[in-house]
């Protein structure tokens, strides 16, 4: 027998599970966590930048196009971080969704063979 809380569990991902297999959804719902991760390091970038500009030329010892290429690579990995996690949560789910229905299956039949 599953529990109440793994019935509800099937009922909800067998609704979502082809909305939230999209990449735009992976994306979109993913951000929030990444953008968490990366902008705080994005906005100490460009706060060193606008504040400190003479100090971050001495420091960092880099070209000023060096900048904007941080800050574009720091985009591109919270593109990266906000699909790949939610493509790891989808899987997971799919996984424990087929854990759960083999397990109701397996119930079933036991059910029906008595």
């Amino acid at each position: 027998m599953i529990s109440e809380k793994e019935s509800a569990f099937l009922s909800y991902w067998e609704r979502n599970r082809d909305i939230e297999n999209t990449f735009t959804s992976k994306l979109t719902r993913g951000l929030p966590m990444a953008m968490l991760f990366g902008l705080p390091i994005i906005l100490l970038v460009v706060v060193v930048r606008l504040f400190f500009p003479d100090w971050y030329m001495k420091i960092s010892g880099t070209s000023p196009g060096m900048f904007v290429t941080a800050v574009v690579a720091m985009i591109g990995v919270v593109l990266f971080y906000s699909y790949f996690r939610m493509q790891y949560k989808w899987e997971m789910n799919e996984q424990l969704y087929k854990e759960l229905k083999a397990k109701q299956n397996k119930s079933n039949n036991q059910t029906t063979i008595q």
